[in-house]
């Protein structure tokens, strides 16, 4: 027979493991592995071949989709604010200018509202398709933790958070900060432009006419070997808009090369280079070349990224169109 003591340390016990799993499958701000397991079961499967259907079609949609859901959580929070339509919404700053990706959205939203009418939101597509075209280039699969609602405001100023080209780490790593991500997932994160381009405009100056050190037209952390490449890829007058990998190695595939060019002073982005020359980092990216799992790690800080400012319950809405407010 069992006493009542023993009794209540063995109900204690039960209480604590299934919090400890309730946790391990909900996310920071109350999203879920599997939200939609009863109310829309074909979600995730409806969103990853509608990816998969786009991306056959077009490689290079994997890192616009990556990059819409970085800064669309960056600026307020994982709500899909990014994806509305007007005059003064988020789509009209110029940092975002350039995102695409946006059918992919659409195709999987018109899809989904024919299975399952007023069910999924257009976030949380946005967090599923980032993590299926990741897969799709090489990289590691994460569990996607889901159960956001659409946002309601869409505002140019709210592009004031992203990091910029010219940031510096200790800029870089406070705009981190403030949403709750640590150094590490800066790195894990920026990372992520192993697959990106970016537009020569971004970085000509670097090569041509680089006014931080004097007397130097030339970033000195640039490789002098890579920079007659760099500058074959965007020459000094003409071409501001013409797109260059900001991996120069293996621009369609998921791994660390992004990490080893920067080793190499062939980092594209200023920004992007500074994560070497700044000792905080430089030991982070060691790391993740020779010990710390790259694919697992940015996952990690992807699934930490996407639960920035969710909202949940009875706040935001599901929107009909992911394009426009209901």
């Amino acid at each position: 027979m069992v006493s009542g003591n023993s009794n209540q340390i063995f109900i204690f016990w039960m209480l604590l493991l299934l919090a400890i799993g309730a946790s391990l499958v909900h996310g920071h701000k109350g999203t879920r592995v599997g939200f939609y397991s009863t109310t829309c079961p074909q979600a995730e499967s409806i969103i990853s071949s509608t990816v998969q259907c786009h991306f056959n079609s077009d490689h290079t949609v994997a890192a616009g989709l990556l990059r819409m859901h970085f800064h669309d959580c960056f600026m307020r929070g994982c709500d899909a604010s990014v994806l509305i339509d007007g005059p003064n919404t988020q789509k009209k700053a110029g940092a975002n200018l350039g995102l695409r990706g946006y059918e992919v959205i659409d195709d999987a939203k018109t899809q989904l509202e024919a299975a399952c009418p007023g069910v999924v939101s257009c976030a949380d597509i946005l967090a599923l398709a980032a993590r299926d075209a990741v897969v799709l280039v090489n990289g590691s699969s994460w569990a996607v933790p889901t159960g956001r609602r659409d946002g309601r405001v869409s505002l140019v100023s709210d592009a004031d958070n992203l990091p910029a080209f010219t940031d510096s780490i200790d800029v870089q790593k406070q705009k981190f900060s403030a949403l709750g991500l640590n150094t590490q997932d800066l790195v894990a994160l920026v990372g992520g432009h192993t697959i990106g381009t970016s537009a020569c405009q971004f970085f000509q100056y670097r090569m041509y006419n680089f006014t931080k050190v004097r007397n130097a037209a030339v970033d000195p952390s640039i490789n002098p070997a890579f920079l007659p490449q760099l500058r074959a890829l965007c020459p000094q007058y003409g071409g501001g808009s013409k797109r260059v990998a900001l991996d120069t190695h293996s621009p369609n595939r998921f791994d660390t090369s992004y990490f080893r060019n920067m080793r190499t002073g062939q980092g594209i982005l200023e920004s992007d280079q500074m994560l070497w020359n700044d000792a905080s980092t430089k030991a982070i990216v060691q790391h993740l070349l020779l010990g710390l799992n790259f694919k697992v790690e940015f996952g990690n800080s992807m699934v930490k990224m996407s639960n920035i400012g969710v909202k949940i319950g009875n706040a935001g809405e599901i929107r009909q169109v992911c394009s426009k407010i209901n």
